[in-house]
């Protein structure tokens, strides 16, 4: 039987997968809620990969709260470190069953990518108000190690559509930071 990690990360993939597909996007975000424009308006960004998950993964009464843009990037950040801290847990499980070094050498590589990610988003969540810059170019650089981590996964034959499903959320987040940073540099232009 898998461990209640895995179990539990398959489950939620499932379900945002599900609830994603069956969704009109405007029964996602209330058009008569204040903040849905401003969210809506993220969602819609150029860097924003996926809007129906971004919508669906910024739909909570918390994060519907956030005051100003500020907040809604820690809050977006955090979701992103969330994912990335429950999809290394899942690396961690798969390392421990024996297989090739080709795989062991391929998972070790996405799991230093997964510690890198967790490490980044949280050090732009405190670089969010003093340096939207910095901040946009540490989540930026999240999605060249997801795109290693799944390139050394192909090249090692490593069968896991629960690792492929978690670094397309990964990905999913890294776009969502990046919009979010972007529009604060450009909300302080000359503070920076």
């Amino acid at each position: 039987m898998a461990p209640p990690n895995q179990l539990c990360l398959v489950l939620v993939i499932f379900l945002s997968i599900f609830s994603l597909s069956s969704l009109p996007s405007s029964a996602i975000i209330p058009k008569a809620n204040c903040c849905a424009e401003a969210l809506e308006n993220l969602c819609n960004g150029k860097a924003v990969e996926n809007r129906r998950f971004c919508l669906k993964a910024l739909f909570s009464p918390k994060i519907i709260a956030a005051m100003d843009t500020t907040q809604l990037g820690t809050l977006i950040m955090k979701l992103g470190a969330a994912n990335a801290k429950a999809t290394l847990n899942v690396y961690n499980e798969i390392i421990k069953k024996p297989g090739s070094p080709q795989a062991l050498k391929a998972l070790n590589c996405c799991v230093e990518a997964y510690k890198y990610a967790i490490l980044s988003f949280e050090m732009v969540s405190s670089e969010l108000v003093e340096d939207p810059q910095t901040a946009n170019y540490d989540v930026a650089v999240i999605g060249p190690e997801i795109a290693n981590c799944e390139k050394e996964l192909i090249n090692a034959k490593v069968q896991a559509p629960r690792l492929l499903a978690g670094n397309q959320l990964m990905k999913y987040y890294v776009s969502m930071g990046y919009e979010i940073t972007s529009t604060l540099e450009l909300e302080n232009p000359n503070e920076y």
